[in-house]
């Protein structure tokens, strides 16, 4: 029996800063984020966003299209938690007025927890036949106004729908997967920025990469070649594509550079406009990839690499089913990305030092550009959503 990803919906924020405005700000050459880290825009979340709204305004085309109606379970995904006990999900599920029969729960691993909520999501349609399960990922990456990682913040949603027989992408059985204990990237609890070691991060990556994959290729006896197209994490762009020239140079593969850059092309188009999208990036870059690849790639194999630092890596596959255009909803993900609205620096520095109120009080917030759904204020400690849906 195929499981796999049925349906995939994309959703990130109404507004962007261009790097370009980040750049004369900073007082460095526009190229630094241009060329060097693959980034030309940073989706940035207004005071009314966050990662429930995200989240339910990307499942919002899937509840409109009556997809969710067997769905039995939601995992939400994220590092960008907003309650140290109620999950995200719950908050998304009372948004799409789901079926009360329904296990929610969230998942947190940095940028790894989107594909373990896939592959329990697969588990649990293999043991319920005729059941489907509900995969969010929804994260804001924020980072401190200035440093490093300042030019690869983003935000964004992929809701993605998993069911037998998959319309989309069917997932291969075998994985490989490599855990370590490591401090390359974290966010406490006191801190609502994260804090991360570049460099070391880059490294860690790789090498879960490289041992991820070192699994997957005994359990399956695949080789480079078995793949047409391949999705990795993406904090930034340049970073997806280092790693698979890594792993191209370790598997002796004869390649030229440009070869092994259009395998991934199509992949990490919407990331470089958007910005890193945490537990989603990868699930970005593949909704990318199946709404802008101008070749039909239905019977092909991608590859897919997915890291969360600290850290958790894994390598698995996937085949393209046939006829799946026909189940995508690219023209509503360019119609999104088309009509965003830029930010001065000025905007952008002011809703950054917006600070989400914390004492309790009675707060409405201003209404900005959202999708169907947002996070209208605060009342006795208790967070309030708005559905905009007529």
């Amino acid at each position: 029996m195929k499981i796999g990803i049925d349906r995939i919906s994309f959703y990130t924020s109404n507004y962007f800063v261009d790097l370009k405005t980040l750049a004369v700000a900073r007082s460095v050459d526009s190229d630094k984020y241009y060329l060097g880290i693959g980034q030309e825009k940073m989706g940035i979340p207004p005071p009314d966003e966050d990662v429930v709204t995200l989240g339910a305004s990307a499942a919002w085309p899937l509840m409109r299209d009556g997809e969710l109606d067997d769905v039995e379970l939601i995992l939400f995904a994220t590092e960008s938690g907003i309650d140290q006990s109620k999950a995200a999900g719950i908050y998304v599920h009372g948004l799409l007025e789901m079926n009360a029969r329904c296990r929610v729960v969230e998942l947190k691993q940095a940028c790894y927890s989107g594909t373990a909520g896939l592959q329990m999501a697969i588990g649990f349609v293999a043991r319920n036949p005729g059941k489907k399960a509900l995969v969010i990922t929804s994260d804001v990456a924020r980072y401190e106004l200035g440093s490093p990682g300042e030019a690869t913040q983003g935000c964004g949603a992929v809701a993605m729908l998993v069911a037998e027989q998959p319309r989309l992408v069917a997932i291969d059985p075998e994985s490989g997967y490599y855990t370590e204990d490591v401090m390359d990237f974290w966010r406490p609890n006191y801190r609502s920025e994260a804090l991360v070691d570049g460099k070391y991060s880059t490294m860690v990556y790789i090498h879960a990469l490289l041992e991820s994959w070192k699994q997957y290729e005994a359990l399956t006896g695949r080789s480079l070649s078995d793949f047409d197209r391949f999705c990795y994490h993406i904090p930034f762009t340049k970073m997806a594509e280092k790693a698979h020239h890594k792993l191209c140079r370790k598997l002796k593969v004869e390649s030229s550079k440009e070869q092994m850059d259009a395998l991934l092309e199509e992949s990490l188009r919407y990331s470089r406009i958007t910005g890193n999208c945490y537990a989603g990036s990868m699930y970005v870059g593949l909704t990318s990839l199946l709404d802008t690849a101008e070749e039909d790639l239905s019977g092909r194999r991608i590859g897919f690499y997915s890291y969360g630092s600290g850290c958790v890596g894994e390598f698995f596959s996937g085949v393209i089913q046939p006829g799946y255009r026909e189940f995508l909803h690219a023209d509503q993900h360019r119609n999104l990305l088309e009509k965003r609205t830029e930010l001065t620096y000025q905007q952008y520095e002011d809703i950054f030092n917006y600070g989400v109120p914390t004492d309790g009080g009675e707060y409405v917030f201003p209404q900005y550009k959202t999708g169907p759904f947002r996070f209208s204020g605060i009342s006795q400690h208790k967070r309030e959503y708005e559905s905009l849906v007529e």
